[in-house]
This record gives structure tokens, sequence and C-alpha cells, in this order.
């Protein structure tokens, strides 16, 4: 759930030569008040190696159908185009992506909420005395010491996190923002297990 600036991007992007494709997951770009501009180097053809990628599954809320797109140079395109397999996205999903992205108040709603949910879910570790990352997304890390235990534990509760050790961080939970009940839910949880 962190970030990198703009311009770190942009330096990464700068850096790497013209026959390496640069593939950047923009997942999260829509909870950003603030995103670096990358599509304008897929407009304007600067750098025909770049590859970006989205999804409806986080800020839209459509993760179930399993629909995202991508946006690169049309060569690039091109190519993946001769490679997908036929029918992959139904047309259901597709009539969902598309209503996605004219729903204006319902992004700014989506945004709004998680942003209120991250300030609650923070101010509640803080309190708590719990060290966690400042995210810039739909989730926070939370560091518990063992949180493997501790996943467990929530669980036993209904409360479902996910443990980060398959990403070498053995001590944290990846815990979700959910509804101001949910996450006082958790938190309460939390204190009880600490």
């Amino acid at each position: 759930g962190t970030l990198a600036s703009p311009e770190e991007i942009e330096k990464f992007i700068e850096s790497i030569p013209p026959d390496v494709p640069v593939i950047i997951d923009e997942a999260y770009v829509e909870y950003l008040e603030e995103p670096a501009d990358l599509l304008r180097h897929v407009r304007s053809g600067t750098h025909p190696n770049l590859i970006l990628m989205r999804t409806f599954s986080k800020i839209y809320g459509l993760a179930g159908l399993r629909i995202g797109y991508g946006m690169a140079d049309p060569e690039i395109i091109g190519a993946l185009e001769r490679i997908r397999q036929p029918f992959n996205v139904n047309l259901v999903a597709q009539k969902a992506a598309l209503a996605a992205l004219d729903d204006h108040d319902y992004l700014d709603k989506s945004r709004s909420i998680n942003f209120e949910g991250l300030n609650q879910l923070a101010r509640g570790l803080a309190d708590l005395d719990i060290p966690f990352e400042k995210s810039y997304c739909n989730f926070i890390l939370a560091r518990l010491g063992d949180a493997s235990q501790a996943f467990v534990e929530l669980q036993k509760s209904g409360i479902i996190t996910r443990p980060m050790a398959g990403y070498k961080l053995p001590e944290w939970l990846r815990i979700s923002v959910g509804t101001p009940e949910q996450n006082a839910r958790c938190l309460e949880a939390l204190g009880r297990i600490r």
C-alpha cells in the first residue's frame, strides 16, 4: 500500500532500455488524489515499451467479474490480441465495466469511504500501539509480531485478514478497509488478542 512518487516512477521508466518491456500495474491508481500520469507516454508514443494494466476489481468493486484492461503501444496491443484466448471476457463483465467507467459519483464515493476507513484503521492501530504502514490503497499493513497466530485468532472472530509471510513479511497482516462497523470490529478484536 505504499506509494512511489511520480518523479520516482518517471525516473524508473526513463532508466529502462527501449527494448525492455515495462509493465506497470495500476490496480490502485483510482485511490490516489494525484496519480502519476503515465498514460501520456502511451498516447504520445514516447515509451512504446510501456504497458499499463488496470482492474475493475478494486475501487469499482467488480472483483467477481474478473475484468481489467491494458493500455500500450498499438504494436504491443496487436501482439497481445493475436495470442489471447477468444471470448476471454463475457458480455456481462464488459457491460458492467463500461457502466462503471461512466459512474463518476460511485468512484468518488468509493474513494471517500476508503479514505475514511483507512483513517479509522490508522487511528485505531495507533491507539493500540500496533505499528502500521501508511497506505494509499484499500488495505493497511499492521505489524503484529506473530502475524500467523493473529490471523488464526481473528478468524475465530469471523474476521478475515491476509498474513504476509508469503511476501517475506511474517510479522505483518494485510487488513482490508471495510465499513465503519467492520473496521471497528476488527480493531476491537485486535485489542483483545494484542
